[in-house]
């Protein structure tokens, strides 16, 4: 009987201590490793599948680099639970996504191991090219390491920077993680050699110096020879776009074999070459079957039993205003054959899928391309069509040139339909949707919708649909809806009309979106203090209704402006109304209830937006502070 082995994960505190196991220990670490994160993701929900990928390219990373000295940057950053385990980081991966815990990314106040902050992809190669140039201006001689997985290879930031990086000849290494789009040719022994032997120190000094005999001759001569040496050798190994873009190409490998990994590793660290890149398949979800065999489903994953891969649900009382937003938009394109789809590689995160069952070739997902995203909807527009462009908050702000130069200067009727809009819980700051109000809704002519609820969502998409002359956009909160009962079907609003909700007399609330639920609550509270409040849901960020506005400011003490945004949105635009209008001569207490100037890191929706003041709690302070009376005293006399 085989005694069982010591663990080894437990003897690795950092990289330091993995880089004194011998080759041979490696593959136990994995294991362990890929055990370790499974566990802790089922604790904690989070991404799973692309950090299982990259157990064995982790572990042989930090062995063969000299961490942190050597910076790796882990692209967008969801494979990097295991980074995080082998840096020091393993007594704190249960708090992983949680208030006070470890960021579901790569963060620089974090980790000296972070080099690189991430969360939105294909930064990599562009801030590891900085980071290369910095370390050339320096003097210095460490490793710069971008790992990149295939998908984020489809944003032209990512080509970008792999043209700056060829032209500069800079010494950079780019892992080119290929684990979805199978670009790769067959993965084997025969490619493992290849692999090897193009990247040995022996080949790479034959192949400089044969460079430099060719360039004694003329430079014709030189550049037909180069050429053909390696378009000869991208014959037999791949990689002909990499080396046109000034990268040396090596591989493919097998990711997930150490006896492959290893030796090329180390060649790439030790050759003084200009950028290189090393091809590496691996597996999305390897070594837990319920992953392998749905990498979509537990890409990222909310708490599960690890023998079953069961996900925990909560009891969903509402619909999610992302199924609500697809649904509607499916009723629209039912009734109109020029309603089409565009997502940008989120179709089950903006619900186009269900969209995309409905109406497939009306449906274009076009990758992580924001900035294309949004000019080949101003392309479609000008034909005629309806393109709705649904994207997160936080990932249209990538494409924010062309919202202005493409569609709005030009007027076009492009719809935004703005996911995640406010605060998003567990992605933290880098996924918040806190800017869209202010950066949509200083454009001339645009139509900026904000849904209070699920119905209101319901109405806002039929709308966004029968408006053909500019663009629009309507912008909704994660998760569920609050409950309320649905419409059959969307009614079209009036543009920039909002409504009452209720009826009040010292104070008005004016709530954008998401908020309202916690400004009627408020109401609630103020009218138990004796403050009778009216509620108004503005509907509208732009164009804003300037007789509500009116009536609420000349028939009330006090206006109080609630948005899930920034400084520079809603209340900006209230404000700056009722400037030019003179209403603030009167002596109206007027107060911006906005998003604080801070990013604010990750914990549960309700808490964030406690911590922002923008629960029930913080508006009826901010109402007590207009008027000077202390809300937390009267709130405890009356109790």
């Amino acid at each position: 009987m085989t005694s069982p082995k010591t663990p080894l994960l437990d003897t690795i505190k950092t990289p330091e201590d993995l880089r004194t196991l011998g080759d041979g220990d490696l593959k136990q670490v994995a294991d362990e490793l890929r055990a370790e994160t499974i566990d802790a993701v089922s604790v904690t929900g989070g991404h799973l599948g692309a950090g299982l990928g990259v157990v064995e390219l982790t572990v042989a990373l930090h062995h063969v680099f000299d961490t942190p000295r050597d910076r790796i940057i882990w692209d967008v950053g969801h494979q990097a639970y295991p980074h995080k385990i082998l840096t020091g980081r393993r007594d704190r991966i249960r708090t992983l996504r949680k208030g006070g815990g470890l960021s579901g990314f790569t963060k620089r106040a974090e980790s000296a191991y972070d080099p690189f902050g991430t969360a939105h992809s294909s930064t990599s190669i562009s801030s590891g090219l900085g980071m290369a140039v910095a370390r050339d201006l320096e003097g210095g001689d460490n490793n710069v390491i971008a790992v990149i997985g295939d998908g984020a290879m489809s944003a032209g930031m990512a080509y970008e920077a792999m043209n700056n990086a060829g032209a500069m000849d800079k010494r950079l290494i780019v892992i080119l993680n290929d684990n979805d789009m199978s670009i790769a040719p067959p993965v084997g022994a025969m490619s493992a050699y290849l692999a090897r032997s193009i990247s040995s120190h022996s080949y790479m000094t034959i192949r400089r110096r044969g460079k430099q005999l060719t360039a004694q001759l003329p430079k014709p001569v030189d550049r037909m020879i180069t050429r053909g040496v390696e378009h000869m050798r991208g014959y037999f190994t791949g990689g002909t776009l990499f080396e046109e873009l000034g990268f040396y190409y090596v591989g493919p490998i097998d990711g997930h074999n150490f006896d492959h990994l290893l030796p090329v590793l180390r060649n790439v660290r030790d050759v003084e070459e200009g950028p290189i890149l090393v091809h590496v398949v691996t597996q999305k979800g390897k070594g837990y079957e319920p992953a392998e065999q749905s990498d979509d489903k537990y890409h990222g994953v909310s708490k599960f039993d690890v023998i079953t891969g069961k996900q925990a649900k909560g009891a969903p009382n509402a619909p999610s205003y992302t199924r609500v937003f697809a649904q509607s938009l499916v009723q629209e394109a039912e009734d109109d054959d020029k309603i089409v789809a565009i997502t940008a590689a989120m179709p089950s995160g903006t619900g186009l899928d269900i969209f995309g069952k409905a109406f497939p070739d009306r449906t274009f997902d076009v990758g992580i391309a924001e900035q294309h995203a949004v000019t080949f909807a101003a392309g479609l527009a000008t034909e005629g069509y309806k393109p709705f462009a649904a994207i997160y908050s936080t990932f249209l702000q990538r494409g924010y040139d062309q919202v202005v130069h493409d569609v709005a200067i030009q007027s076009l009727p492009v719809r935004f339909a703005i996911d995640r809009a406010g605060l998003v819980g567990a992605d933290g700051p880098t996924h918040a949707g806190a800017f869209d109000l202010a950066y949509l809704g200083c454009l001339p002519g645009f139509v900026l919708m904000a849904a209070a609820d699920e119905a209101e969502l319901k109405h806002m998409v039929a709308t966004a649909a029968a408006i053909d002359d500019r663009p629009s956009a309507v912008r909704y909160p994660r998760g569920e809806g609050v409950g309320v009962e649905m419409p059959e079907r969307g009614a079209v609003l009036e543009i920039g009309k909002g409504r009452i909700v209720r009826e009040g007399g010292k104070v008005a609330l004016l709530s954008l979106g998401g908020r309202l639920c916690e400004a009627l609550k408020a109401a609630e509270d103020l009218a138990a203090l004796g403050l009778p409040a009216t509620v108004a849901d503005a509907r509208f960020a732009k164009p804003i209704d300037h007789a509500l506005i009116r009536q609420l400011a000349h028939h009330h003490e006090v206006l109080v402006t609630i948005e899930e945004g920034s400084i520079g949105g809603f209340g900006s635009q209230v404000l700056h109304f009722l400037a030019d209008d003179g209403t603030l001569d009167s002596g109206l207490k007027v107060r911006c209830m906005t998003l604080p100037d801070a990013f604010i890191d990750q914990d549960s929706p309700a808490a964030m937006y406690a911590r922002a003041g923008l629960d029930a709690a913080g508006i009826v302070a901010k109402v007590m502070e207009a008027l000077g009376r202390d809300a937390a005293a009267e709130t405890t006399q009356l109790a």
